[in-house]
């Protein structure tokens, strides 16, 4: 798009437009200026398969430890106390999800590389800005394509198919949380399989649980990898995430080797930046900002997301 003041480039790297030069993309007419009302879904079939065996998997890690091992229990507070427990961390894990799955991560509005947009930034005789050739977007700092989404995602980290969808700016917090729940549920799963094996020895496999010993025992094996899987997977992202957030580096800016050209948040200010505020329980929180939004069906053609 030619003009006098400014070069226009269509690139993929190295973008120039700060993040506070943000498209206001409620004075657009485009159908994505209602973004920030909708919920965000990524129609990917390998994405929705993984979420789907995601919830699967917690779900019956639920059922083992609720049916199998502690309503069968004769120690009544043993039960009550262990079962609040693992509720509650997978009805937070699995909130998480839900926030980290259906949050926008932070797309950047498509085709708002116009002239009247261009004009708007005010930019200085020489100033090259960048535009994305596959979405049509000028790319702000930081910002980079994903090839499944569709979309340039502000501060993008990587796209996660267990969680359908990318992690960028607007919903890293959640799916920090999401691997930390699900981190520690393993452990308390693992934790519970080891009591059960021994109160099952000990019994001589006759009333430990409701199940046949050969079930029991296929139940809990299987629990037990599950756990261990999932705990070993999380815990690596969760720890990965946290170094990415106190360095304020992205994994594809860590892989790209990027030299940062913004100023750098580090440690605490990172952690405030993503989870927002100071330190406080309101960042263990995966409901913080939830709001109902009402679906709305609307025919479009190509897109990855819905329009709700």
């Amino acid at each position: 798009m030619p003009s006098s003041g400014h070069r226009l480039r269509d690139v993929e790297h190295h973008p120039l437009l700060t993040e506070n030069d943000n498209y206001d993309s409620a004075s657009s007419s485009s159908p994505e200026a209602d973004v920030a009302d909708r919920v965000w879904f990524i129609r990917d079939g390998c994405g929705m398969i993984c979420a789907v065996v995601t919830w699967l998997l917690v779900v019956y890690a639920d059922f083992v430890v609720t049916f199998v091992m502690l309503l069968p229990s004769k120690d009544f507070w043993y039960s009550v106390v262990n079962g609040v427990v693992f509720n509650c961390l997978a009805v937070l894990a699995l909130s998480s999800h839900l926030r980290t799955m259906l949050t926008d991560p932070g797309a950047v509005p498509k085709g708002n590389a116009t002239k009247e947009y261009m004009e708007s930034l005010q930019l200085k005789p020489g100033e090259v800005i960048y535009k994305c050739p596959k979405c049509c977007c000028i790319k702000p700092e930081r910002a980079h394509h994903c090839s499944i989404c569709k979309r340039c995602i502000r501060k993008m980290d990587h796209h996660c198919p267990w969680v359908n969808n990318c992690v960028g700016e607007k919903n890293q917090r959640f799916f920090v949380l999401f691997t930390m729940y699900v981190a520690l549920a393993s452990v308390h799963a693992l934790v519970l399989c080891g009591l059960q094996f021994v109160a099952c020895v000990r019994g001589q496999w006759t009333e430990c649980s409701d199940f046949s010993p050969p079930v029991t025992v296929i139940l809990l094996i299987f629990l037990c990898l599950e756990g261990l899987l999932f705990f070993t997977f999380t815990a690596v992202m969760f720890g990965t995430q946290i170094h990415s957030i106190c360095n304020d580096e992205t994994e594809i800016e860590r892989l790209k080797s990027e030299k940062p050209t913004w100023e750098r948040r580090l440690r605490w200010e990172g952690m405030k930046s993503v989870f927002g505020g100071p330190p406080s329980l309101l960042w263990m929180n995966p409901f913080v900002g939830f709001r109902f939004r009402r679906l709305q069906t609307r025919s479009r053609k190509g897109g990855p997301e819905f329009s709700v």
